[in-house]
């Protein structure tokens, strides 16, 4: 049985876990998130703890049985703590605005650049050269932020762009005569 599906997921106090055949549904103090079921897992409450046991001794059901929990453990930290990723600008001009829904980005271009945020994701601006991206959807969380990031990446001589906070960009050295 895989590793990682073995291990139990445990719902803090404020989350809870229903089970339907289709679906589990993770309610918590920050929202209500909604996983897919797949008939290859069987999910069990267990007095506060979610198991996950493939139904038969197929890989693929092993393979799924850690899938879902690591999946369902995302959406229990998501609705009780939320998930974060910050963006950090490197560049002279480069700079950054939250005005509510959108993001507003001036990346050295000849206009600005305005990135609309999806529902359940939201941007604060710590400094004008720090992004900060939240939700409880941590897939989402991470789609936005490479997003942005996609706009302008470091690039390798100057490593002038956006990055995430704890990304090393490796500087080349430049060519000689």
């Amino acid at each position: 049985m895989s590793r990682v599906g073995k291990m139990p997921v445990a719902l803090p106090s404020g989350a809870e876990a229903m089970i339907s055949d289709q679906a589990i549904t993770v309610k918590g103090p920050l929202g209500t998130l909604i996983q897919a079921l797949n008939g290859l897992v069987k999910v069990e409450n267990n007095g506060g703890s979610l198991v996950f046991v493939p139904t038969d001794d197929s890989r693929e059901a092993n393979a799924m049985s850690g899938t879902l929990r690591a999946l369902v453990n995302n959406m229990v930290n998501g609705v009780t703590k939320g998930f974060e990723k910050k963006l950090n600008l490197v560049g002279v001009g480069y700079k950054a605005q939250a005005q509510g829904d959108k993001l507003n980005l001036s990346l050295g271009f000849s206009h600005p650049v305005v990135h609309q945020m999806p529902e359940g994701v939201t941007c604060v601006t710590l400094t004008p050269t720090e992004i900060l991206i939240k939700g409880i959807n941590r897939q989402r969380v991470g789609q936005v932020a490479a997003e942005v990031r996609a706009y302008r990446p470091p690039e390798p001589y100057k490593g002038k762009g956006v990055r995430y906070s704890d990304e090393v960009v490796v500087i080349k050295e430049t060519k000689k005569k």
